[in-house]
């Protein structure tokens, strides 16, 4: 049986969580992306980070032993550079309330970066900025009240950290929209504009997107309407993916991204049963079940997509005794 990447001309990453894990790379990750590219599909990886400027993000791949450079490498900031054009006269000021990255791409771009709301502003542009005065909101929001128009990057609620997750540029935008209501246009994940950016750079007609996170990677992918793996190295795990929304849900999961030289996991329904691997997961009285207990570690996953199955069909099921089972597999 072939492998899952094969049926794809092109695969999107995500990094934090699935090609590293803060400093190091995730175990044979190198390894396994090499192995996706000499198979003829293409690699990007594609960031909501707004702050780091490309090159830094290459360079940090490439120390990691990771094939990189300007041409697959996307990143939020680069999206908003690319799409404004379209969305503002050349030449229009802009107010940016992020990275001297994000200033000096859209400056690069046509736009007269300006400081201030009295410069009367055509847009407000948000993007992560870990040195962000509480003065330059202040601007950005008078400029929006002024009548300047309203955009963000991304709006990650969080950023991991090695001591823990930290504010991201949604609570930057959040002030914003406290004193003022509604939201601004968002290029990053999970919203479409940063996908189909990285469609557009790579030709490709039938992608894949490999992250950890449900609520932008998968939901990111799903919006534009492209297959997605869901990696279990990184942010969410099995309890998130049994109760992933509609909108949040993974054509496949893998335990890391080596997935994507294994041949694809499939689950089978029917009459209240799901079947994936060997492992069989049951829905009775009101909750799943697994037929036995789960084999061991390398069927864990097999029993974990049954259940998950099982479950997005059903949200009412309890799925609590079969997660702890799969907890106690050793």
């Amino acid at each position: 049986m072939s492998a899952l990447v094969d049926g794809y001309d092109a695969a999107f990453f995500d990094l934090d969580g699935v090609i590293y894990l803060g400093p190091e790379p995730v175990p044979g990750a190198s390894g396994v992306l090499a192995d996706v590219g000499r198979r003829g599909t293409r690699v990007m990886y594609v960031t909501n980070n707004a702050a780091r400027p490309a090159q830094v993000v290459i360079d940090q791949l490439r120390g990691l032993g990771f094939a990189a450079d300007p041409g697959n490498v996307l990143t939020s900031a680069q999206v908003a550079a690319a799409m404004l054009p379209k969305e503002l006269p050349a030449g229009a000021k802009v107010l940016v309330c992020g990275s001297a990255n994000l200033a000096g791409l859209l400056e690069q771009a046509g736009f007269r970066i300006v400081a201030s709301a009295d410069d009367r502003p055509d847009a407000v542009v948000q993007g992560y900025d870990p040195d962000l005065s509480w003065r330059r909101l202040d601007e950005a929001t008078l400029a929006i009240q002024n009548g300047a128009r309203w955009y963000a990057t991304n709006d990650d609620a969080s950023r991991p950290t090695d001591r823990g997750l930290v504010p991201g540029v949604g609570g930057q935008i959040a002030v914003v929209a406290t004193a003022l209501g509604g939201e601004p246009v968002t290029f990053g994940k999970p919203f479409r504009p940063m996908l189909d950016e990285a469609v557009r750079r790579t030709g490709a007609a039938h992608p894949i997107f490999v992250g950890d996170r449900l609520d932008t990677d998968i939901e990111g992918a799903n919006a534009a309407g492209m297959d997605s793996l869901l990696v279990l190295s990184g942010a969410h795990g099995k309890h998130d993916l049994v109760r992933a929304s509609a909108e949040a849900q993974p054509t496949y999961i893998g335990r890391d991204v080596s997935a994507l030289l294994e041949p694809p996991r499939v689950a089978r329904l029917r009459d209240g049963r799901a079947e994936c691997g060997g492992e069989v997961a049951a829905a009775r009285a009101g909750r799943i079940e697994f037929a036995e207990p789960p084999a061991g570690s390398s069927r864990q996953l097999d029993a974990l997509w049954a259940a998950t199955r099982l479950a997005w069909l059903d949200p009412s099921l309890d799925t609590g005794p079969a997660l702890a089972q799969l907890d106690q597999v050793p």
